[in-house]
C-alpha cells in the first residue's frame, strides 16, 4: 500500500502545486486591478469606460474562480481516490489471505491479527495525500515570496559605523554615477558638485534629466555605483544610516500622510513632541489657521493619505512636519508644482521659514520659484551642463534660458 499511496500523493501534490501557483498569480492580478479601479474611479467615469472595466473585472474574477475551482477539484478527488485504493488493497489482502487459510498456510487468528493491524494503519496512509498536497501548496506559495524575502539588503543601518557629525552641512558629489536596476542607461553620470552649508541650491532640467535621482542619493534611498557623496568631509556610506537620515528632511510633491489626526501626522517627525512645538511648527508652515478652523482642530482625522484636505493644506502639513524635525539639511522635490497660485504663495512663504539658515536642495519645474537660489545646476541626460545664479544662466546657458522662456509664454 505504501508505494502506491506515496506515488498517488506525489501526483496529486504536483497538480495542487501548479494550481496553487496559478491561483496566487490571479489573486495578485485581482488585488492590483481593484486598487487601480478605486484610485481611478473618476477617470473611468469621465471617459465613460464603465463597461470596459466591468468586462475586465469579470475576466479577472473568472480567472481567480477557475483557478480556485481547480484547487478544490484536486482536493475533493484526493479522498475518494485514496479510499478506493485502500479498499482495493484490503480486498486483495483478504482474497490472498483466504487462499492461504484454505491451503492451511495461515491460521485464522493470525489473519485477524494482521487485518486489525492493517486497519489501524489505514487512516495514516490515507492522510498521506492530504499532507503531501498541503506541503506542495505551502512550497508553491513560498516560491512566490522567496524572491522578495531572499533579496539581499545592501543599504542598512550598521551600529558599528560612526555617527554623522554636522558642522557646516557642506555637501560634495565626487564623480557620482548611478543607474536603476530596471534600465541599462545611467540616470546620472559623472556628477561633480559642491554645495556650501546654509545655502539654497536648485536643480533644473527636463523630465528624466536626473534631478530626483540626485536628491534620492543623499538619504541613501539608493547607493551610486560609482563615486562618493560627502557631508562635511564624511562619506555617507561610512556613517550610520540612522544618523544620516536624522539630519535630513524631505518635502516632496507626492505627500505621504497617514489615516490619523493632524497632530499625529505632524508629530511623526519627532517622538514625544509637545503640543506647543507642534503648533509652533504649524504657524511657521502657515498651517495653524486652517487647522484650527477644522471641526476638531489638531485632533481632526484626515482620512487615507489626507483625502479630506486640499493639495495646499496637505503640503503645509508636510512642511510643518519637516520644520518640527529641525534637521540642518532640507530636500524639496517639486514641493509646489501641483498647487494653484494662491496656495503656492502661501506654501512658498512656509518654505522660506523651513529653509532659513539650512542647507537646501530644491527641484522645481517652475523656475520662478528659484530666483533666489544661491546656485542653480542645469541637468540634461543625467549630466550637469551648466551652473550659476539665475541671472548668469539666463545670459550664458541656452538650455536654462529656453526652459525659462517656455514658462513665461
Amino acid at each position: 500500500m505504501m508505494p502506491l499511496a506515496a506515488g498517488l500523493a506525489k501526483s496529486l501534490g504536483k497538480r495542487i502545486g501548479k494550481a496553487t501557483g496559478k491561483a496566487g498569480e490571479s489573486s495578485g492580478k485581482l488585488i492590483s486591478f481593484l486598487s487601480e479601479i478605486f484610485r481611478g474611479s473618476k477617470m473611468i467615469r469621465i471617459y465613460q469606460k464603465e463597461n470596459k472595466e466591468d468586462n475586465k473585472a469579470r475576466d479577472v474574477i473568472n480567472e481567480v474562480v477557475e483557478n480556485n475551482i481547480k484547487i478544490a477539484t484536486v482536493l475533493i478527488r484526493a479522498t475518494p481516490i485514496m479510499e478506493i485504493l485502500t479498499g482495493l488493497m484490503i480486498a486483495g489482502f483478504i482474497f490472498f489471505s483466504g487462499k492461504l487459510i484454505a491451503s492451511g498456510e495461515l491460521e485464522v487468528n493470525q489473519f485477524f491479527s494482521f487485518l486489525a493491524a492493517m486497519m489501524l494503519a489505514y487512516q495514516p496512509i490515507r492522510s498521506l495525500a492530504t499532507l503531501n498536497m498541503a506541503a506542495y501548496q505551502g512550497a508553491t506559495a513560498f516560491k512566490r515570496i522567496s524572491k522578495v524575502i531572499d533579496k539581499k539588503i545592501t543599504i542598512f543601518n550598521d551600529d558599528k559605523s560612526p555617527e554623522l557629525i554636522i558642522k557646516n552641512s557642506n555637501i560634495v558629489f565626487n564623480n557620482v554615477s548611478f543607474k536603476y536596476e530596471s534600465t541599462e542607461k545611467k540616470a546620472i553620470k559623472n556628477i561633480d558638485l559642491e554645495i556650501k552649508g546654509s545655502t539654497m541650491t536648485a536643480f533644473v532640467g527636463h523630465s528624466g534629466a536626473g534631478k530626483s535621482t540626485v536628491i534620492n542619493l543623499l538619504p541613501r534611498f539608493y547607493d551610486p555605483q560609482e563615486g562618493s557623496i560627502k557631508i562635511d568631509n564624511q562619506d555617507i556610506k561610512n556613517v550610520s544610516l540612522h544618523s544620516l537620515r536624522k539630519n535630513l528632511s524631505l518635502v516632496s510633491q507626492d505627500i505621504i500622510l497617514f489615516d490619523e489626526t493632524i497632530r499625529d501626522n505632524i508629530a511623526y517627525a519627532k517622538k514625544g513632541a509637545s503640543d506647543i512645538e507642534i503648533e509652533k511648527a504649524c504657524k511657521f508652515a502657515a498651517a495653524d489657521q486652517f487647522i484650527k478652523s477644522l471641526p476638531k482642530g489638531y485632533d481632526t482625522m484626515i482620512g487615507e493619505n489626507g483625502v479630506r484636505l486640499s493639495g495646499g493644506q496637505k503640503q503645509r502639513i508636510s512642511i510643518a512636519r519637516a520644520i518640527l524635525k529641525e534637521s540642518p539639511i532640507i530636500l524639496l522635490d517639486e514641493a509646489t508644482s501641483s498647487l494653484d497660485a494662491e496656495s503656492e504663495k502661501i506654501v512658498q512663504n512656509a518654505i522660506l521659514n523651513l529653509t532659513k539658515n539650512k542647507t537646501t536642495l530644491v527641484i522645481a519645474h517652475r523656475l520662478s520659484t528659484i530666483h533666489n537660489a544661491d546656485k542653480i545646476f542645469v541637468l540634461k541626460n543625467g549630466s550637469i551642463i551648466d551652473k550659476g545664479s539665475h541671472e548668469t544662466l539666463i545670459d550664458k546657458c541656452q538650455e536654462y534660458k529656453s526652459l525659462y522662456e517656455k514658462q513665461l509664454k
